[in-house]
């Protein structure tokens, strides 16, 4: 049975939803986990066929502890991830001995020419380690640096999570 770990930062939950409605999308693909990255594990389990990888954009790229801290200045009500953030457990996550395909996305604010991605910087650091990448990152937006998402992100992210589970099921089949 094929089994997708999604891993996901969110601050004001807005990259939550999107990691879940991802799930939703890949729910035909197998057994599929959906869990906050300071609960998530830094050994990637050998039975993980696709880790999904979430996280907010922050100052163009994967949030650090002081951009962390600026979006909890910010809160007006509980934070989602108040541990470490995406960038730290990329740091310290081994394989030990998965052959998983990688996907990786982000929230953000969309403004035209806006550069940097938190998913292209996750995508890069899990290539970097030696994963696959399945698909190309994919970016899901926001209103404002708070949120909420963007009308329709949320179906969107759906059909993504579909998509991957398609892109998957091919891959698998000529591995």
């Amino acid at each position: 049975m094929t089994r997708v770990l999604v891993v996901y930062e969110s601050m004001f939950g807005n990259t939550e939803k999107i990691a879940n409605a991802i799930a939703e999308g890949l729910a035909g693909a197998g057994a599929v986990d959906v869990v906050e990255v300071g609960s998530a594990p830094t050994v990637l389990p050998e039975d993980v066929d696709l880790l999904v990888v979430g996280a907010p954009t922050h100052a163009f790229g994967l949030s650090r502890p002081s951009t962390r801290k600026s979006a909890a200045d910010q809160a007006v009500g509980d934070l989602v991830s108040t541990g470490i953030g995406v960038r730290e457990w990329l740091d310290e996550l081994r394989s030990a001995g998965s052959t998983a395909l990688v996907a990786a996305f982000d929230t953000r604010v969309k403004i035209a020419m806006m550069p940097g991605s938190a998913a292209r910087r996750a995508l890069g650091r899990l290539r970097g380690r030696g994963f696959p990448m399945l698909v190309r990152a994919e970016s899901f937006h926001v209103v404002g640096t708070p949120g909420p998402l963007k009308p329709g992100e949320a179906d969107r992210a759906k059909a993504w999570g579909a998509k991957l589970a398609a892109a998957l099921s091919t891959r698998q089949h000529t591995r």
